[in-house]
């Protein structure tokens, strides 16, 4: 028995099973980089002055960690709890550096206040006429007795037979600081430079001047910090200071609350000046001083 063979119509299309696209990679990057600047944002957030760091990678953290949470949710993103982390992250992040920006600039403006009070600790005091110290070398029995009758009259008018202008102090004179340090310097005498002295010049007139520094403060005074400048004449030219193996050494070392110490100074100034006035810096903190000297 035969069997007829049954053959497919002659028009039939081919069958073909349903095609699948590929998968879409998940974009995790948005939520991972969250997670990575709000760690880092948080630890720098706390750091004082570089606090702008930590809150700018903050709100990075945060943008970033809300764009990856929202890729999360619709399907495009496989790490939505990572993307909600940087965002909490992130904004506590922001948290830290706005305490630490509060912070930074409290500690700025105390720093500054601590610092206006040490000044005005060490402003000057009304300046005082002390023959006393033994400073005023050279200068002549009038010119004591003058000191001692102006007293801070002479202030103005200048005392010491020295003439000092109002501002400046004349010889023999004390300056009082707030921090009891005292600082006095001589009348001017005639200073013969040795032959290898340096900073005089020929023709010109040397002249010697003591300044005695006493700390009748507390705390200990680091005298090498302390700077002498001088002027002469009217003119108000550069009187050089000399150096020779007599005077020119300056302060070194630090003055003990309730001591002395005492430095010779030479000044070179033209024939026909007749007035040097010296200038003494004791430090940052204190206030220059200016004497002016009879020649």
């Amino acid at each position: 028995m035969s069997h007829a063979m049954q053959q497919p119509p002659h028009n039939a299309a081919p069958q073909y099973g349903g095609y699948n696209p590929p998968p879409q990679p998940m974009r995790n990057g948005l939520g991972t980089a969250a997670l990575v600047l709000g760690i880092i944002g948080l630890i720098t957030g706390w750091i004082p002055f570089i606090f702008f760091l930590g809150g700018g990678l903050g709100l990075l953290a945060l943008i970033m960690g809300l764009i990856g949470r929202g890729r999360g949710k619709r399907g495009e993103a496989s790490n939505k709890g990572a993307a909600t982390a940087g965002a909490v992250l992130g904004l506590l992040a922001m948290v830290a550096a706005t305490f630490a920006m509060v912070a930074s600039f409290k500690a700025v403006d105390e720093g500054l206040k601590d610092l206006d009070k040490a000044t005005s600790s060490t402003g000057t005091k009304e300046p005082t006429t002390d023959t006393g110290t033994g400073t005023d070398t050279g200068a002549d029995s009038g010119d004591k007795s003058k000191s001692k009758a102006k007293g801070k009259k002479g202030k103005a008018k200048g005392a010491a037979g020295g003439g000092a202008s109002s501002g400046a102090l004349a010889a023999g004179e004390t300056t009082t600081y707030k921090d009891d340090l005292k600082i006095t310097v001589s009348a001017a005498k005639k200073f013969s430079p040795s032959e290898y002295a340096i900073g005089h010049t020929a023709g010109n007139n040397a002249y010697q001047v003591t300044v005695t520094v006493e700390n009748a403060g507390s705390k200990e005074f680091k005298s090498t910090l302390l700077s002498t400048d001088a002027r002469a004449g009217d003119d108000g030219v550069t009187a050089e200071q000399i150096f020779d193996d007599k005077v020119g050494a300056g302060f070194t070392g630090t003055v003990l609350p309730g001591k002395k110490a005492t430095v010779q100074y030479a000044f070179d100034a033209p024939a026909t000046a007749k007035v040097l006035t010296v200038e003494i810096s004791p430090g940052f903190l204190h206030d220059p001083t200016l004497w002016e000297l009879t020649l």
